[in-house]
């Protein structure tokens, strides 16, 4: 069991998301102070309120009902999709077109004693689990 879960962890994948969740903490400390900073200051200027979450609310019969919560999550996503497309899609899929194109040249292929030493680990894990 602790070999599969050690298997588990070292595929790039589970590293690949880790970083993503960091940045996407990251994104979401400045995409936090965007809207504190200026959209709260905004809505506050227009609305009288302090922020989206009061701004735009009724009730019926004892429901509360909040618009403006829903339209800051709405912005607060659209905030955070804007800046993962503009800052790493973006920049990706133009890479990815000069390499096609022949502009960048492609990653290097890993040496010849990687590649060996990348097989003798997948014999030996194929080993152990055997």
């Amino acid at each position: 069991m602790l070999a599969g879960f050690k298997s588990f962890i070292m595929r790039g994948n589970v590293i690949d998301l880790a970083v993503a969740v960091v940045i996407g903490a990251a994104f979401a400390t400045v995409i936090s102070a965007l809207v504190d900073g200026f959209i709260n200051p905004l809505v506050a200027a227009v609305f009288g309120t302090v922020d989206l979450d009061s701004a735009l609310v009724f009730e019926v019969n004892d429901a509360v009902f909040s618009i403006g919560m829903v339209i800051g999550a709405v912005i607060n996503f659209l905030l955070v999709a804007a800046a993962v497309y503009f800052a790493i899609v973006l920049p990706m899929n133009r890479l990815a077109e000069r390499r096609k194109a022949g502009v960048e040249p492609e990653p290097q292929a890993p040496a010849e004693d990687i590649l060996l030493l990348q097989e003798i680990r997948d014999l030996l894990a194929a080993r152990r689990t055997v």
